[in-house]
């Protein structure tokens, strides 16, 4: 629990911190983005948590499990709400859908539309609403309107709004959030392509999306009619290693089962990276470039050491006829890079590995210190010939294009 003998100063003190620590290293750039965080007392949302828990820049709170301990919800860490606040660039007076309750990101986009706005915030789970609704109206909010539903769905009596801020984590973009976005209005969402989450800022031209930022981040995924599972290939043999995909299974799958008794090919690139450098445009790359790219962990339980990544959690891995590769690194010399490695299996895998490793070599040259790529949303249905892009995902409700922009 918050240490009610701690007085408000304490509490002032701390949020002043964290959004000063957030000025400095770029995140929050709007004023007014940083007045709502220096407003809103962000503890009070936080109620079951200490207060250097609830101010620390980059803990997100988990406030609901399953029975086996996987966050169901969660309150975003300041850092993320800022990022997230500074893309939906919200101003006095707009209308402004929130998808995924907690409260205090309602709060703060109450605070930023002003008295002539309106803020509705929706979950589909009733325990989450409840909160959030109670903790909302204990610290003066009480004209944000909070709905328990399939936010997957139109939401009644709503009409178009100027901003849909979505606060899960999203597989697929549902018509719902295009039909109910002004024309030339904002949907930023934490948006998931093959295994990896970026939190982009869309803006709505005609019935396409077109993003205008990416960042990387992690969020809860969705429930509901939108929720999606990624498909686990657990290489046969080797029930410790696991090949997770975001869009299906590939269809040569099935040809990994004897890559495991291969002997493992190990490679260095001679990339290095800071191990404070963003890894966004690399994983990217790879992503767009591999056709079987996917997310590979290892059981700690069951490992034998057939694969080494230095993450066993999750590292950046990809599949190609009857091959399999994934992404690992060794600290350089003076301790403050590291290289990358790439490890592959299979009946080819060295020239697997040495094609990887051009990869990465052509990302260090051309798209290193980079801009993001560039995201269009279009319905799915729509023509292929009318999504042009580097790598196009589709999906049940959407067709997503990725592409780099023009140097």
């Amino acid at each position: 629990m918050n240490d009610l003998t701690v007085g408000p100063d304490e509490a002032t003190k701390l949020r002043d911190t964290v959004v000063d620590q957030l000025l400095a290293d770029g995140t929050i750039v709007l004023p007014d983005v940083e007045a709502v965080m220096r407003k809103v007392a962000r503890h009070q949302f936080l109620p079951r948590v200490s207060l250097e828990t609830a101010y620390d820049p980059y803990i997100a709170v988990v406030t609901k499990q399953d029975e086996r301990g996987n966050a169901l919800s969660s309150v975003s860490a300041p850092q993320i709400q800022a990022m997230m606040l500074e893309q939906a660039q919200i101003r006095p007076g707009m209308k402004v859908l929130e998808i995924g309750s907690g409260g205090l990101n309602a709060a703060y986009v109450a605070e930023l539309v002003g008295p002539e706005g309106a803020v509705t915030t929706v979950d589909i789970d009733p325990e989450v609403t409840e909160r959030a609704a109670r903790l909302l109206v204990e610290n003066g909010y009480s004209r944000v309107r909070v709905v328990t539903a399939d936010a997957a769905e139109p939401i009644a009596g709503l009409g178009q709004v100027d901003v849909i801020m979505v606060t899960a984590g999203a597989w697929d973009i549902a018509s719902a959030w295009r039909s109910q976005l002004k024309p030339g209005g904002r949907l930023v969402v934490p948006l998931r392509l093959c295994g990896l989450t970026r939190s982009i800022a869309f803006t709505r031209v005609g019935d396409r999306l077109e993003s205008e930022s990416a960042q990387i981040c992690g969020f809860v995924p969705m429930q509901g009619s939108s929720a999606h599972q990624e498909e686990l290939h657990l290489v046969t043999g080797t029930p410790e290693i696991g090949l997770q995909f975001d869009d299906g299974l590939p269809a040569d799958v099935s040809t990994l089962e004897d890559a495991a008794r291969t002997p493992r090919v190990e490679l260095r690139t001679g990339v290095t990276i800071g191990r404070r450098e963003s890894p966004d445009t690399l994983q990217m790359h790879l992503a767009i470039t591999l056709p079987g790219f996917c997310i590979m962990t290892v059981d700690p339980d069951l490992d034998t050491g057939i694969v080494a990544p230095v993450d066993k959690r999750g590292c950046l891995a990809a599949v190609e006829e009857g091959n399999f590769a994934y992404l690992t690194t060794r600290r350089t010399e003076d301790n403050k890079h590291v290289e990358f490695e790439v490890h592959a299996l299979g009946p080819e895998a060295q020239a697997f590995a040495e094609k990887i490793a051009e990869l990465l070599r052509g990302w260090a040259c051309d798209r290193r210190g980079g801009p993001s790529p560039e995201f269009r949303v279009y319905p799915a249905g729509t023509p292929d010939d009318q999504v042009p892009g580097d790598r196009v995902i589709h999906k049940v409700h959407s067709q997503v294009s990725i592409s780099w922009p023009s140097a």
